[in-house]
């Protein structure tokens, strides 16, 4: 993250036509471009690598931003999922290491919550789990959304309320024992 701080402090390193900086407040934006990218791939040094990159290439080209397309934030994350998707062709791994520290709270409950969690979002579509990455990752409104997906903000609603409907059922399924409403014992990684 040092090394995203450190590239913003350059301001002559472009300059912008299209209006106004998009990258002159860029700590809340760094901190939503994480939270999106560890949504998608988990915390850690790679989140941090990914986030870094984007805010190269975001220096590398603001100056194609043009404010009248939309909030700096949906250009960001559009960076951010082109980033993913070339790491994702490259087949470059972007999983995070989980550090072996205690957690506070308890332990044993948080840990099956959010294993629960992960498997289930790997168990929904990729759309599905952009859509949830985008709106709780980066704390994005459906509008910001609909922008960087080109689409309404209706259309993009329905699919949150959707995806949401989708990964509450998968939940439901599943019993406190680890085993599925059919009986089989659920893969949680």
């Amino acid at each position: 993250m040092r090394r995203v701080y450190g590239l913003l402090a350059r301001p002559y390193l472009c300059e912008v036509r299209h209006g106004r900086d998009p990258l002159a407040n860029p700590e809340p934006l760094i901190r939503s471009v994480y939270a999106f990218v560890a949504y998608r791939i988990g915390a850690g040094h790679d989140a941090e690598d990914i986030t870094g990159e984007v805010f190269e290439r975001a220096l590398r080209y603001r100056a194609g931003y043009d404010a009248a397309k939309g909030a700096p934030l949906g250009w960001l994350i559009g960076i951010a999922r082109n980033v993913l998707a070339d790491r994702a062709i490259s087949g470059a791994e972007t999983t995070a290491q989980v550090p072996e520290t205690a957690a506070p709270g308890e332990l044993e409950r948080d840990s099956v919550e959010r294993l629960t969690l992960t498997a289930t979002l790997e168990r929904l579509s990729e759309r599905d789990r952009e859509l949830l990455a985008m709106r709780y990752g980066a704390d994005m409104k459906a509008a910001q959304i609909a922008q960087v997906l080109e689409t309404t903000t209706n259309s993009v609603e329905v699919a949150l309320h959707r995806a949401l409907r989708r990964m509450r059922e998968m939940l439901e399924q599943e019993e406190p024992d680890g085993r599925s409403a059919h009986g089989e014992a659920s893969a949680v990684y």
